[in-house]
This record gives structure tokens, C-alpha cells and sequence, in this order.
């Protein structure tokens, strides 16, 4: 095992940044990212869990979600793989916090605090080239590409970008993909993150230092992450396979070049349910809660209590 833990899994972000006692390495990493106006001074935690307001809607679950001092809305997300309607799914968990500024029984003008979601993304969520940005900031524009609302904002880190060695880091920005993107293989603090706020993230980072319970729930997050890239990995494989052969049957590149393109599509989309299935049959096994296996996958409790 690595010294330091994956920032990539669930147990790992969140002992990061989403403890009480680490609240500093939170504000430094999200100071980092956020505009001059919005700067992070203090901040405290919210439940993490919103409902909405009748059974049947579906409750969003974040994986940090905290307030400013004045009044600031922040969701801070670690995703490590590629999802349907993930765009979605963003716009979806930034309507709670909008929602619930307004307080039942009060009279309110409508004035709102600013919402930031804040996503480490462990994939490329658009590949087109024109987009291929290593942090995509999304307000809302008009038809001009003028503002028109500057209190909505989400802030995209597609991590695989960054290529930037220690000798290139300018920037805190900088900094923090460094140490994100290559926390779990470091042996020692690179010379550039030697300072107060990184050598607290790399204290708390070290595996030596969990008790038994946090080493269990570090090692079954850990399990999580590898089920989830061996899955999607064999089945890209597979995908791109069958796309060769479908190319191959049809006797031209072009037909070669749709076929690995369907197959790689079919692959991804097929890996993702089988995934979740596997990392749910592996969770069950463990004992672990059939609510929490639901939130770390795509599953509902009833297709869970189905898995053998």
C-alpha cells in the first residue's frame, strides 16, 4: 500500500477535506480556485445529505457541501469515472442549495447567495478539442456571451489535463493539481509543496497514521476505486475488440473507424452497469449497508438485496 492515500476515493477526499480539523486545507484549496470576491475567510459544514420535499423525489448526496461566511454556498465533488447525464447531475445538485435559501413562514425578496459546485474530475468530460480545458469555469450568458448572473457557478478540474511537472508549478492552482493528481505516489513532500498548509494535508494523507476503523474504511473505499477502473478498462477493451471486428466485416477504414467508435461507446456503457453490479455484489459480501452500496453505485436498494 502507498504511503499516502488516493485522493481519488471516497474515504480519501473526504479525510482531505471534508473533517472538521482540516477545514484550513479546504479553504486553501478552494481560495485556489474561486474568484477575488468570493475568498473563503471560514466556513462550516452542512449535512451533506438534501431530500426533496415528497418520497418519490430522488435525494442528492454530495460529497462535501459547506457555507461561508457570508453565506456562500459551496459543493466540492470528487467523481473518478466518466457518467451518463453527468452535466445534469451537476445543474441537479446545485438546485438545493438555491432552493433552500428561502426560509418557510419569512418574508424573502428573492436575494440569493452565491452557489459555487467545485468538481475533481478523474476524466475528461468533453473531448472536443475546442474544449479540452484542464479547468472549465460555467456561468450563466447570454446570447452575446455577455454575464448574467454571476452568483451560479461551476468550476470543472478534469485532472487527466494537468501534465505539469514540480519544476513548472507557478501558481497555488498549481500546486494543488500537483499534489492531487500524484498524492498517492509520492514517498516524500516534493521540495515545492514544502510549506504549512501542504505538510498538514500530507500528515493527514499518511496511511501510518488511521487507526484500525479508518484503515478498514480506507481499504474498502480503496476496493471501490479499483473494481471501478479494472471494470470500465475490460470493457473499453472489449468494446474497441468488437468495433475492429464489425470494421473488419465491413471491409474499409471508415468502416473500421465507426466500428471501434460503437464498440468503444457500447463498451463504456455496458462496463458502467456491469461495475456497479460488481462493486455492489463486493460491498454486500463485505456487510457492508445496503444504503450506502446505493449511493456508491447506480443500484436501488431492491436491485441490491437482489445480488447473489
Amino acid at each position: 500500500m502507498s504511503r499516502y492515500i488516493n485522493p481519488y476515493t471516497d474515504f480519501g477526499f473526504k479525510r482531505l477535506f471534508g473533517e472538521e480539523a482540516n477545514k484550513d486545507l479546504l479553504i486553501d484549496f478552494l481560495n485556489a480556485f474561486l474568484p477575488e470576491k468570493h475568498r473563503v475567510k471560514t466556513l462550516q459544514f452542512r449535512n451533506t445529505e438534501q431530500r426533496g420535499e415528497i418520497v418519490v423525489h430522488r435525494k442528492a448526496v454530495y460529497d462535501i457541501f459547506c457555507e461561508g461566511e457570508n453565506g456562500e454556498h459551496f459543493i466540492v465533488e470528487m467523481q473518478q469515472s466518466e457518467q451518463n447525464w453527468f452535466k445534469d447531475r451537476a445543474i441537479f445538485l446545485s438546485t438545493f442549495p438555491i432552493r433552500d435559501q428561502a426560509v418557510p413562514g419569512k418574508e424573502w425578496s428573492f436575494e440569493l447567495k452565491a452557489v459555487y459546485l467545485i468538481a475533481v474530475l478523474g476524466f475528461e468530460y468533453d473531448k472536443n478539442e475546442e474544449r479540452r480545458k484542464l479547468k472549465r469555469s460555467v456561468q450563466l450568458k447570454d446570447q452575446d456571451g455577455d454575464l448574467f448572473y454571476d452568483k451560479l457557478e461551476f468550476i470543472f478540474l478534469q485532472m487527466p489535463l494537468f501534465t505539469k511537472t514540480e519544476s513548472e508549478l507557478k501558481t497555488r492552482e498549481d500546486k494543488w493539481y500537483y499534489f492531487l493528481k500524484n498524492l498517492s505516489s509520492f514517498e516524500h513532500i516534493p521540495d515545492i509543496l514544502q510549506e504549512p498548509v501542504f505538510e498538514r494535508a500530507f500528515a493527514t494523507a499518511e496511511v501510518a497514521r488511521m487507526n484500525k476503523n479508518e484503515l478498514r474504511r480506507y481499504e474498502e473505499s480503496l476496493i471501490v476505486y479499483w473494481d471501478n477502473y479494472s471494470v470500465l478498462e475490460t470493457a473499453l477493451a472489449k468494446g474497441k475488440a468488437a468495433g475492429i471486428a464489425e470494421g473488419i466485416a465491413k471491409g474499409t477504414a471508415e468502416g473500421i473507424a465507426k466500428g471501434i467508435a460503437k464498440g468503444t461507446a457500447e463498451g463504456i456503457a455496458k462496463g458502467r452497469a456491469e461495475r456497479d453490479i460488481e462493486i455492489a455484489r463486493n460491498m454486500k459480501r463485505k456487510g457492508l449497508d445496503h444504503a450506502f452500496i446505493a449511493e456508491m453505485t447506480d443500484l436501488s436498494p431492491e436491485e441490491i438485496e437482489q445480488l447473489q
